[in-house]
């Protein structure tokens, strides 16, 4: 029997919860109420595959650069004692799915913010070479304009022959976003290493009307000469976007800020 597919929600004075996957359903009004994620006129997001924190220096790249983030998705990241503590002293909330259950602590992508998720949906998918789980997160937070921001935070499944473990991991990403009327932002480790992966990413992500952060000066890790990390976006403007060089993990972090501006009147996004 395959494993139930969860996200663990980490709050500063509180129990760890359980957060079990709902019904996919529309997310429109009838969502209960929560606070807006602070000054959300103007978003910044830090997103960062951080390695199961193996490296030097991780927590003080989260410290100098995720601390003027109202959110930051991470990929690989293992619970230990310290990153929840970042995460429960900077953060309101920090939703994880664990992917891979390690001796000690599991792994898996992690979304850190600065309020609490309306709505979140928890998806693994597993690897069908090395059998290992990869994970997503999808979540949604009020915007200060009162829209409902969705966030989509992945690490794709990376040792597969062909494209069809890979599309079948997004295919329900792509459900939820096709459905939601709000700004959406995709972002994460996608291991589009070669030209079917990129194909169809760049394919799914036009289905769905997203658009992809261009970087001025790309730094992004690459494999095969394709970058690897990936922030896609809807119903909002990119106002400034950078790759920060660092050795403190084998990706390099990526930071966008949007300008969340209500769209015309009449244009639903």
């Amino acid at each position: 029997m395959p494993k139930k597919t969860y996200a663990m929600r980490y709050v500063a004075g509180q129990p760890v919860e359980q957060i079990f996957p709902g019904v996919l359903a529309h997310l429109g009004p009838s969502l209960p109420p929560g606070a807006a994620l602070p000054n959300s006129n103007i978003l910044r997001i830090m997103v960062w595959n951080i390695f199961k924190q193996q490296r030097a220096d991780w927590l003080s790249v989260l410290q100098g650069f995720g601390k003027d983030a109202q959110l930051v998705l991470l990929q690989e990241a293992q619970t230990t004692p310290e990153l929840i503590r970042f995460a429960t002293s900077h953060y309101m909330a920090a939703d994880q799915v664990p992917a891979v259950s390690l001796p000690q602590h599991p792994s898996g992508v992690m979304t850190l913010a600065a309020a609490h998720p309306v709505y979140c949906c928890p998806l693994r998918e597993r690897e069908p070479l090395l059998r290992l789980a990869k994970s997503a997160l999808v979540t949604v937070y009020p915007l200060l304009d009162g829209r409902l921001l969705m966030v989509v935070n992945i690490h794709a499944v990376n040792f597969s022959i062909g494209v069809d473990v890979y599309s079948k991991q997004l295919d329900p990403i792509g459900e939820q976003i096709a459905n939601h009327k709000g700004p959406v932002v995709m972002a994460g480790d996608f291991n589009a290493w070669s030209r079917q992966r990129i194909n169809a990413l760049y394919g799914f992500a036009g289905n769905i009307s997203l658009q992809e952060v261009r970087f001025p000066l790309d730094l992004r890790r690459r494999a095969f000469g394709r970058p690897l990390d990936f922030i896609f976006y809807r119903g909002l403007s990119v106002t400034n976007a950078q790759v920060l060089d660092t050795r403190a993990s084998d990706h390099n972090p990526l930071l966008v800020e949007f300008l969340a501006q209500q769209p015309p009147e009449g244009i639903d996004l």
